[in-house]
């Protein structure tokens, strides 16, 4: 992707999460505690699946590509948060701040689509469980998660391509720790008017999508739990995914709905502080503490070591 700067900017100021002096070194210490657990905690998770063999399934699969792109997203920009607590002046350069929008936007759209997959897989195990090893097959699955690569790719092209159309002259300051979409509208010179129908119609395409496929696929197993009593147990499977789908939509739309307060930016950057630092800190957890497959593969391991 080229990046051709035909603004009179070539660097941006990120103001960080707060300006106040007496928080800096707090919220730097608190920050990178999260980054570290976030960071150990997905590695840990994608080691785990990697070297048991009992975890090589479909469902383990989608949770390795979730702690992938989890780890990935939280490395796009918290380091430079980090900067912005211990520095003075915070400078991302023009084609720093569209390559961190760019994976930003890469990781975001793509986790969607891995968590419609993984509800997909939820409601093929429970609804049509004689045709799972067929429906799910490694074939099935490397193109499900290869299709959510590639549209998460395309919506970060979309919207990186639309935002560098635009001119920045006059003020390069952004109120924000990272390089985000409505951030830098705000600094625009030229027209948002096109930017702001690509971010809706990307973003409400993206939402729509999997939250309608989310949806349908839930519906369907309850559908199926009501009528057939013997399948209640494998509802336990599906709690994991609905809290972490709850998370990530919930903090995501408080995030980028524009409310009508002159406050948004601020409210903005408290709601983006959760779906980008808590929520991929959090998945490892929802996933490991009331499993049963991951507590025995912790212990395979843990015998691994001590004999």
């Amino acid at each position: 992707m080229t990046m051709e700067n035909i603004s009179s900017v070539s660097e941006f100021i990120l103001m960080g999460l707060t300006d106040q002096p007496k928080l800096q070194l707090p919220l730097f210490s608190l920050f990178l505690l999260n980054y570290l657990v976030t960071v150990v905690g997905n590695l840990f998770l994608m080691i785990l699946i990697c070297l048991n063999s009992h975890l090589h399934t479909p469902m383990y699969f989608y949770l390795f590509n979730l702690s992938f792109i989890d780890l990935c997203y939280s490395s796009v920009f918290t380091p430079k948060m980090l900067i912005s607590f211990i520095s003075d002046r915070n400078v991302i350069s023009f084609t720093g701040c569209m390559s961190q929008l760019f994976f930003f936007c890469f990781f975001v759209n793509s986790e969607c689509y891995v968590l419609t997959a993984m509800a997909y897989d939820r409601y093929v195990a429970i609804c049509k469980p004689l045709l799972y090893t067929v429906a799910m097959s490694p074939q099935v699955c490397s193109q499900l998660m290869s299709g959510s690569y590639a549209m998460g790719f395309a919506g970060a092209i979309v919207h990186t391509g639309s935002m560098m159309r635009l001119i920045f002259c006059d003020s390069n300051i952004i109120n924000h720790y990272l390089c985000d979409i409505f951030p830098l509208l705000q600094l625009s010179c030229s027209s948002t008017y096109a930017n702001e129908i690509v971010v809706s119609a990307v973003v409400g395409t993206v939402v729509i999508l999997s939250s309608l496929i989310i949806f349908i696929s839930y519906v369907l197993i309850l559908f199926n739990i009501l009528h057939i009593p013997s399948s209640k147990g494998a509802l336990s499977t599906c709690f994991s995914h609905i809290t972490t789908v709850s998370l990530f939509y919930g903090f995501g739309l408080l995030t980028h709905v524009k409310l009508p307060s002159s406050r948004f930016v601020d409210q903005g950057k408290f709601f983006t502080v959760f779906s980008t630092n808590v929520v991929p800190m959090l998945n490892p957890f929802i996933y490991s503490l009331r499993n049963k497959d991951v507590k025995i593969a912790v212990k395979k391991i843990l015998k691994r070591i001590t004999n």
